[in-house]
């Protein structure tokens, strides 16, 4: 078996271990070093947003899907860890987006389904699963259902119903695991796990979220980070800064990650 092939299983046992796969999300070589060596880190996402950004894009597919992969392969190269990408909607051919990001060594992603009609949705999903079989592995693919971050004023009822269903048919075409992003309830994700099942669903932690320890007694099967971690970063730059601007300088507890 390649070491790709490999590397699919181990991000794939990931997902469907009881433990609550958590995955700090990064945007290029150095941030994934520095990620990948914290004791305990089994894995790394990428944040589509904060790629763009550290380009100069907007995030919702701006950035040239060419240049996307390749900041994508630098993350690769620069951990030893299973590497899932976020290839936002697949930058118009999810089939041949997830082959190139294949090619550079990811073996697993999040396709948005952007609310599209159901079945152009379960189109893409099937596209990312097909070429994942071209290229024989075990692609972890995290489909997306953007429900509730795009629910507007539609009942809550309405929504939560709504992401169930495209749960269910994303799952029934192979992808095994489900990623709904948003403001998402304990009461939710028991829903979610009672339609789906243990280890199906993944989520973002952002302030306010239910917290890890819960996720994981409930039954999650991954948090990710999207762009908070890159936040965090530049926060922490911004601050620097003043305090320099201030008169001040680096803090006490600096220390050299590079």
């Amino acid at each position: 078996m390649t070491e790709l092939a490999n590397q699919a299983q181990t991000l794939l046992a990931l997902h469907s271990d009881p433990k609550l796969l958590k995955v700090v999300n990064v945007w290029d070589a150095i941030s994934a070093r520095v990620v990948s060596e914290v004791e305990g880190v089994t894995a790394l996402a990428t944040a589509s947003h904060s790629i763009a950004a550290a380009y100069g894009y907007a995030d919702g597919e701006n950035i040239p899907v060419e240049l996307m992969i390749e900041a994508v392969g630098g993350i690769v190269a620069a951990t030893d860890l299973p590497v899932t990408a976020d290839l936002e909607a697949g930058y118009g051919n999810p089939r041949e987006t997830t082959l190139r990001a294949i090619g550079v060594g990811v073996v697993g992603c999040n396709l948005e389904d952007q609310m599209k009609p159901i079945n152009e949705a379960v189109n893409a999903v099937e596209a990312v699963l097909d070429a994942a079989q071209q290229e024989g592995i075990d692609f972890v693919l995290n489909a997306r259902t953007d429900a509730f971050i795009k629910a507007g004023d539609k009942p809550h009822d309405e929504v939560l119903a709504d992401a169930i269903e495209r749960g269910r048919a994303y799952l029934a075409t192979g992808a095994p695991v489900v990623f709904v992003p948003g403001k998402v309830s304990e009461d939710d994700i028991k829903a979610f796990v009672d339609a789906w099942g243990p280890q199906k669903l993944t989520l973002i932690g952002a302030p306010g979220s239910v917290p890890l320890a819960r996720m994981e007694e409930l039954g999650v099967a991954r948090v990710s980070f999207g762009p908070f971690s890159q936040s965090v970063a530049l926060m922490a730059l911004q601050d620097l800064t003043t305090d320099i601007v201030a008169g001040g300088g680096l803090p006490a507890d600096f220390r050299v990650l590079n």
